[in-house]
This record gives C-alpha cells, structure tokens and sequence, in this order.
C-alpha cells in the first residue's frame, strides 16, 4: 500500500508540474513510477542551472531534491507515501512559481545574474543586512509564497561553492597513533 501511494503521489505531482516542466521517463500509459524526474537543461541556454531552482525551494520551506541525477540538468522529487495532498499541492506550487521567475529571467524582465534564483537560498543574515544591491525586495526574497510567512525556514548560510568542497575534500579525523609498528619500522 506505501508503494501504491508513493506512486500515485509522484503521478499526481507529475500532472500538476508537466505544463510547466518537462517529465522524463514516462513509461505506460504516461506515467512515471516513484519519483518524478524534471528536465532543466533547456534553461541552462538562458544561464538558469538545475542548482538555481535546487537552491530557491529552499526560500519556499523546502529540502532541494536530488540534482543532477539519474540525468545532468534534472531534478528527482520523490514524494513519500506519507506525504500529505497539501503538501504535495504546497510543493507543486512552489515549483510553478519559481517557473514563472525563470520565464521572468528568460523574457528579459529580470536581470540574467542578480535575481531571485541565481542569490537563493536568502538567508536571515542577507535579508537583515543593511545593504540590499539586488533589483528585487528582501520581501519577494525571504517570503516568496504566503505559507512563508507564517512558517519560515530560514538557511543557515547563502550558497556555497558545491563544486570547490567536491574537490577539495578536508579531513577532521584525528591522526592515528602508531602503537604497534610493523617490522619495517625496527628496521
């Protein structure tokens, strides 16, 4: 029964979201199993990338989802079954919005590189500051759907370089220590 649900609540997102996004892999009869998987790279011509809209749902309340994977340039929402329907519909929302911000970006009303989804995530710190060098208010910032300002989920930090932490991995962990040396180190 879990499985049947997380399906139907994939689908059901599926629908909802496929005016505004493509949906890839749909199998039989159109439907997509229990992950809902959105194509973003037509967007990267405009200069908008899959962590753009990754880094805005947070702005919405919201863990980004998988990126990049199973595709480059996709995002993989996959609704539990123990999503609630206003969940879903609250999400699917959020998704719509941010699709009207990229058409923003893309019809030239909003500036290419300062724009709502190129400084998401907006944390309490940006927002607070009192400098403010973005064509947007702090308002369509920091509460971008009603929900929000009754229940904000303010980010710790802004965005980070992903890829710099990638390839430069540090290590915490304390050195061991050598108590028992092999034969070499008699030697």
């Amino acid at each position: 029964m879990a499985s049947q649900i997380a399906i139907l609540n994939a689908n059901y997102m599926a629908e909802k979201l496929a005016p505004y996004y493509p949906i890839l892999y749909r199998g039989k009869n159109n439907r997509v199993a229990h992950e809902c998987i959105i194509d973003l790279r037509h967007f990267r011509k405009h200069g908008i990338e899959v962590e753009d809209v990754a880094k805005r749902l947070i702005d919405y309340g919201f863990h980004a989802p998988t990126i990049s994977w199973p595709v480059t340039g996709t995002m993989m929402i996959e609704p539990t079954e123990s999503e609630s329907k206003a969940e879903l519909d609250r999400y699917c929302e959020a998704m719509i919005a941010i699709r009207k911000e990229i058409d923003s970006i893309i019809d030239g009303k909003t500036d290419a590189t300062n724009n709502l989804l190129k400084n998401a995530p907006h944390s309490a710190a940006m927002i607070t500051n009192d400098s403010w060098d973005h064509p947007y208010t702090r308002n369509e910032a920091a509460f971008p759907a009603e929900w929000t300002q009754d229940h904000k989920f303010w980010p710790a930090v802004g965005r980070i370089d992903n890829v710099y932490g990638d390839r430069n991995p540090v290590c915490s962990c304390p050195v061991p220590e050598v108590e028992n040396p092999g034969p070499e180190a008699s030697e």
